[in-house]
């Protein structure tokens, strides 16, 4: 993981003990980085607080790359077929049995949407029939 541009050059310019101890916790990974901010909770809550304000700023909670490498394997082939042919069939119904409810609620809206359309349309002529035509109300 690479810290932000500008407290790598704010740290590697100094040479001090930031510098390489933002580089020794960066070489053990994400765990060492939750790891000294525990501990820095527990010896000074605002060591612990100041260690999360720098990890949320450098992009520290990220995942790293032995983390990132495991993830697509764990939800590719088994290596079991029989399950793998189970799984396949069963995203299948799943992504079928999506579609038509999505196409059901589809449906529904525009059902909906025409029902309050027919209504306002009946307000709107009982409305028209409600009022005096113009001839009445100029003979009166």
């Amino acid at each position: 993981m690479t810290p932000a541009p500008a407290s790598a050059a704010l740290l590697n310019r100094s040479g001090s003990w930031l510098a390489k101890t933002e580089a020794w916790l960066d070489a053990r990974g994400r765990g060492a980085w939750i790891a000294a901010m525990v501990l820095g909770f527990i010896a000074f809550w605002p060591v612990g607080l100041l260690l999360v304000g720098y990890m949320t700023w450098a992009g520290k909670w990220s995942l790293d790359r032995r983390t990132a490498s495991v993830a697509p394997r764990r939800f590719g082939a088994t290596g079991n077929a029989a399950f793998d042919a189970y799984k396949a069939d069963m995203l299948r119904r799943l992504e079928d049995e999506q579609a038509a409810f999505e196409e059901f609620l589809q449906r529904l809206r525009e059902a909906r949407d025409k029902a309050e359309f027919d209504q306002f349309m009946d307000e709107r002529s009982g409305a028209a029939d409600d009022r005096p035509a113009r001839d009445d109300r100029d003979a009166a």
